[in-house]
């Protein structure tokens, strides 16, 4: 009897050892996106790592497809040898993936390969680059911090990082870590408070447990998540309210529900508010306290 025409998508995103990049799954999607308009039904075969709910490769059945794709990646190791021993029967193809030994007995496997690049032939276009677009999502500059133990007993930051990044993985945005703290030796943070100032301007919203990381978003007119990570609240609730900031939950509501809902008020009326209060500041029409030592200075 004649086996079903079905694909089996695999690739380095596939292994249990193996990494899923953005790379490799938007070669993916070019891939599943021109499967789209043939008669192929296809499955795709996923890390227990990446997405624990599958399929993984232990949970197909082999005689179920007819063809296994090898999407992107480098052609060797022992995980690729390995889909040739347990896939015999299927017609095994590899697409848009690098050709690093041509005596490799994983690329000999193949029954086609479309390499991206290879010795002696020329390159060909990355899948990634003509994958379906994807859809926009916010940038969210994350600001944390684990130290303040002036705070002593009171301090909840350690609980609060945990449940505010735990949250933040569940969410669909794009995640942004920074730090206040300027240096000139770390290449990885600002030197300066404009360069800082300049990325979050970028941003679409701050979710920070700091002071600072609350000021420095509404100087740019960002919203700003702020959570108090300190029990009864300290000088981040004291400055959410010298600033007229409402965006604020003390360390002991801190959990999904209460971080959902100041989310969806940031996205919409929140930004509204965020840009005025950057133009108060940056007007001058906000008091503080520079304006009393001048007049305590004043002749």
């Amino acid at each position: 009897m004649e086996r079903r025409r079905r694909i089996l998508l695999t690739g380095w995103f596939s292994f249990l050892e193996g990494e899923a990049t953005a790379g490799d799954l938007l070669a993916l999607d070019r891939v599943r996106d021109g499967l789209r308009h043939t008669g192929w039904d296809h499955d795709v075969a996923w890390s227990p790592g990446f997405r624990p709910e599958g399929p993984s490769l232990t949970d197909v059945r082999p005689d179920a497809y007819s063809h296994l794709v090898f999407v992107c990646g480098p052609l060797h190791g022992p995980q690729v040898e390995q889909l040739h021993l347990r896939f015999p029967h299927c017609v095994r193809i590899a697409v848009g993936t690098s050709v690093v030994d041509a005596g490799n007995p994983a690329l000999d496997g193949f029954h086609h390969v479309l390499a991206r690049d290879a010795p002696g032939t020329a390159p060909t276009l990355d899948l990634a680059a003509r994958a379906p677009s994807a859809h926009t999502v916010p940038l969210v500059a994350v600001i944390l911090t684990h130290g303040q133990g002036e705070y002593g007993p009171r301090r909840r930051h350690g609980q609060v990082a945990r449940e505010v990044t735990r949250w933040l993985s569940g969410r669909d945005c794009a995640r942004l870590e920074l730090e206040t703290r300027l240096d000139p030796h770390d290449w990885r943070l600002s030197t300066t408070p404009a360069q800082l100032e300049t990325v979050l301007s970028r941003c679409d919203m701050v979710v920070t447990d700091r002071l600072h990381g609350l000021v420095l978003a509404l100087r740019v007119g960002v919203p700003a998540l702020a959570v108090d990570p300190v029990a009864g609240g300290a000088k981040v609730t004291a400055q959410a309210r010298a600033c007229g900031w409402p965006a604020l939950l003390p360390a002991e509501q801190v959990d999904p529900g209460a971080l959902d809902h100041w989310w969806e008020w940031c996205t919409t009326a929140g930004q509204g508010l965020a840009g005025r209060i950057g133009s108060r500041f940056r007007s001058g029409a906000a008091p503080d306290t520079a304006d009393d030592l001048l007049r305590i200075l004043a002749p």
